[in-house]
């Protein structure tokens, strides 16, 4: 095995080394296939080997270029921080999700404000009713309609600012007159200017149990029979 000798002196500096700077050698193919330690912080201490004896041999009259090395050096500084970021962004996404349905287990036999397009009359009584607005609207209309299609009540709520409007449905039609059990659909419109705009209908129902959803976050299990994520909670009543 032959050194290399540095800026005209008599100091040499090993293969081994070199091979880091130049991975096109035959030396450094060699390397490759043995078992070397490439990680990061090992290919730093070679690099700072590197740099600290070009600067301690070079020659005063012809300097090396030691800009390529370093730049090097700051590309492995670079890819070692993101893999450690990557890292701590799982863990916290872990942590974050385990807190999450710690949460969520707190919500059982709770009624809770969640997104749904039917409602069931009982006993003359209907659930608590919504709309949800992710921005403001000129005017919002929540329909009642029955298993026939045929609107029972419509509740003009008019102009009103993004987030969550609670309806109170008393299970009449817009006459007054109750109306029988049975299942209803309910519908939200919202326009803006003129426009329509996204409005989402909001049925009130208890939490029955908590489980986890295919994204990893939770899920509520709710008492008609729906699933809804944990996010799309609008109200607990």
């Amino acid at each position: 095995m032959t050194s290399t000798v540095i800026g005209g002196s008599t100091a040499t500096i090993s293969p081994q080394l070199l091979d880091t700077m130049n991975p096109n050698s035959a030396s450094s193919a060699t390397s490759s296939s043995s078992a070397t330690d490439t990680s990061s912080s090992s290919l730093q201490q070679t690099f700072l080997q590197l740099l600290v004896t070009q600067l301690q041999n070079q020659d005063p009259t012809d300097p090396m270029d030691s800009s390529q090395m370093t730049s090097q050096l700051a590309q492995i500084n670079t890819v070692s921080g993101i893999s450690q970021l990557n890292t701590s962004l799982s863990s916290l996404s872990t942590q974050l999700s385990a807190g999450q349905n710690a949460q969520a287990a707190l919500l059982i036999g709770s009624t809770v404000l969640a997104p749904g397009s039917s409602v069931t009359v009982s006993g003359g009584s209907a659930p608590e009713l919504g709309v949800s607005l992710p921005s403001a609207a000129s005017d919002v209309k929540l329909t009642v309609s029955n298993s026939a299609g045929q609107v029972v009540n419509t509740y003009d709520l008019g102009a009103q600012q993004a987030g969550t409007i609670p309806v109170t449905w008393t299970a009449v039609d817009s006459s007054g007159n109750a109306v029988a059990d049975g299942t209803y659909t309910i519908s939200a419109t919202a326009t803006v200017d003129g426009q329509s705009a996204t409005a989402t209908p909001l049925v009130a129902s208890q939490v029955q149990s908590v489980m986890q959803q295919s994204d990893g976050s939770a899920g509520l299990s709710l008492a008609n029979g729906s699933t809804v994520a944990l996010s799309s909670v609008a109200g607990i009543l």
